[in-house]
């Protein structure tokens, strides 16, 4: 596919200043990296699944700039223009190992070496992140998988590491961060959007890009949402909160800090760290993946959606915008702006996810139940959300009839046998639909006895 020939464009990569302008549109960093002979990262799934490509963004902290780990095989080179970029190979100084590094080699954590850069990037901007006390977290490292070597020694050559040393890694981090890159404005946006119809819109691309390095598929522009400012904020009142849908899933963790518990719950089984800090909202409802974790949830908190277009706004009911497989009711020029959530929340509310591994996994069957109780202990408000159960994420309607208005008890059993009814998943490699309707039931029957609702 054809060169980015909009503008002459430019990295900070390892601290020099990099034009890249010429590249093919659909060249992703670690491609980059590999071809200038930064091969210290490695190629292992294209897919994010690994972590072996992982490099650190500078991005925006409340103290000046965060060193951010993310996957380089889903960040498009085109979408970096202005931005910061560290490797694994400018983490030692004058040939002297980092000491995220040296804790590697002293704990025996690297064996083939293939993942160990990844290793070290996740556990260097764990090191550095600002606002850490106490050892560093291992759950950071989440996202690098090692195959030989165990996770033993890594786990401990993680929680060896002390406060970050001084010198010019942390007086960075009390300099502002890149501004980020894409259009900045809704206005710019629709202008663009309305001379390029065909354009691919984009923000984190951890699924798009999947799509360009699996699927080899290719757009003949794209246009970068994540810098729009309206897109970008948390807002919360008495009546509502709203979730800009380009902010990373990340950031509304950061940002977000009364959310309900549940959402802290989501955050950790969210695909990883790495992922997290790149996907956005937004964008992984747009996909209307039926497998995606945002829908169910949402859909258990009666979300609504905010779209915009040059033609005006309109709010829709979440459980109305999924229309079909991979398919929604955005207009080609309409864009999800936000993600609203109407007060009060539910009583009780649980998300549950059963997937291959019990982190870093695409789903193969996610559910979010909420349900508000009066002091006879009679349910309302009643919500029960599936994923992977259908061709789209769906509200279990019948199911919730069933407890509406009745004791918890009385209305399990018909609410089971309603989703035996009613529910008709098909099999794939995941899951056959036997099981995957036995999850759905037994996440009903799980969130029962876990929320100790009173007989």
């Amino acid at each position: 596919m054809g060169a980015v020939q909009w503008k002459k464009m430019a990295l900070r990569l390892n601290g020099k200043s990099i034009p890249f302008e010429g590249w093919p549109l659909h060249t992703t960093l670690l491609d980059y990296l590999r071809e200038t002979g930064l091969t210290g990262s490695k190629e292992g799934c294209a897919e994010g699944e690994c972590g072996a490509c992982t490099v650190l963004l500078v991005g925006p902290s409340e103290s000046g700039s965060r060193y951010v780990p993310v996957n380089s095989c889903l960040i498009l080179l085109a979408l970096l223009d202005g931005q910061e970029v560290y490797t694994v190979e400018a983490l030692a100084e004058n040939g002297v190992p980092c000491e995220a590094q040296q804790a590697m080699i002293q704990f025996g954590g690297s064996q083939c070496g293939y993942c160990t850069p990844g290793f070290v990037v996740s556990m260097f901007a764990e090191q550095y992140r600002p606002g850490r006390v106490g050892a560093c977290d291992p759950h950071a490292l989440s996202g690098n998988l090692c195959r030989c070597t165990g996770y033993r020694p890594i786990r401990d050559a993680a929680l060896s590491l002390g406060p970050a040393p001084e010198g010019k890694w942390t007086r960075r981090l009390l300099e502002p961060a890149p501004a980020a890159a894409g259009v900045a404005t809704l206005a710019e946006f629709f202008a663009l959007r309305q001379a390029n119809p065909r354009a691919k819109v984009i923000a984190g691309g951890t699924d798009v890009v999947v799509e360009c390095n699996l699927k080899g598929k290719r757009f003949p522009a794209l246009i970068n949402v994540g810098a729009i400012g309206e897109l970008r904020s948390v807002e919360e009142t008495n009546a509502q909160v709203e979730i800009g849908a380009a902010l990373t899933l990340s950031e509304i963790e950061r940002t977000w800090r009364n959310a309900p518990v549940v959402f802290a719950e989501w955050f950790q089984l969210f695909a990883s760290p790495l992922i997290r800090n790149r996907a956005t909202l937004g964008g992984n409802l747009a996909t209307a993946s039926p497998i995606g974790d945002a829908a169910p949830l949402l859909l258990a908190f009666d979300a609504q959606l905010r779209l915009v277009s040059a033609r005006g706004e309109r709010v829709v009911a979440l459980d109305t915008f999924f229309t079909g497989y991979r398919q929604t009711v955005l207009a080609e020029d309409e864009l999800i702006a936000s993600v609203i959530l109407p007060k009060p929340f539910p009583e009780h509310i649980r998300f549950f996810k059963a997937a291959k591994r019990r982190l870093d996994d695409i789903s193969t069957v996610a559910a979010a139940i909420a349900m508000n109780l009066d002091q006879r202990g009679r349910a309302n408000q009643v919500r029960i959300a599936y994923g992977g159960v259908a061709a789209v994420p769906l509200r279990a309607r019948a199911a919730e009839a069933r407890l509406e208005g009745r004791h918890w008890e009385q209305g399990m059993r018909e609410a089971v046998q309603e989703l035996e009814r009613t529910l008709s998943p098909l099999s794939d490699h995941r899951g056959s639909a036997e099981y995957r309707l036995a999850m759905a039931e037994n996440f009903l029957a799980k969130f029962w006895h876990e929320m100790e609702i009173p007989a």
